[in-house]
């Protein structure tokens, strides 16, 4: 990946610290991922698909040690004063829905769920009665 035109903070488009772990850059990846994936998002397909491909090759430049290390040399080329580098923008701060209206499948999924919550709860009561007597 090229570092040149327009700069973006690939650290604040992952909405993590430069001194963030592997584990930390996975993380951050996968939940904006899976917020802003074309098939689960309610932005425009191509703002989705713009946002996405731009989670991608930030992660593909901070997760290979080297990629990482040449573009963190070229911050501090670029910001001489680390002041400069704004951590504060990410992607994460766009306007967008936080919650999204649960899906027909979600629905009946959580309904299955509090079903066997609740006949769990009746066996185990019926049993802690009949052992009792």
């Amino acid at each position: 990946m090229a570092f040149k035109g327009p700069h973006i903070n690939l650290y604040a488009l992952l909405g993590v610290k430069m001194e963030a772990s592997q584990d930390e850059l996975r993380a951050s990846f996968r939940s904006l991922s899976k917020r802003f994936h074309p098939d689960t998002t309610e932005l425009p397909a191509a703002e989705a698909s713009e946002r996405f491909r731009a989670l991608q090759d930030a992660m593909a430049v901070l997760s290979d040690p080297e990629q990482r290390r040449r573009y963190d040399s070229s911050l501090n080329d670029l910001f001489i004063d680390s002041s400069k580098i704004s951590n504060k923008v990410s992607i994460q701060q766009t306007i967008i829905p936080e919650r999204r209206a649960l899906s027909g499948g979600e629905l009946f999924a959580l309904l299955l769920l509090g079903g066997a919550l609740v006949f769990s709860l009746l066996i185990g009561l019926t049993l802690a009665f009949l052992g009792r007597s």
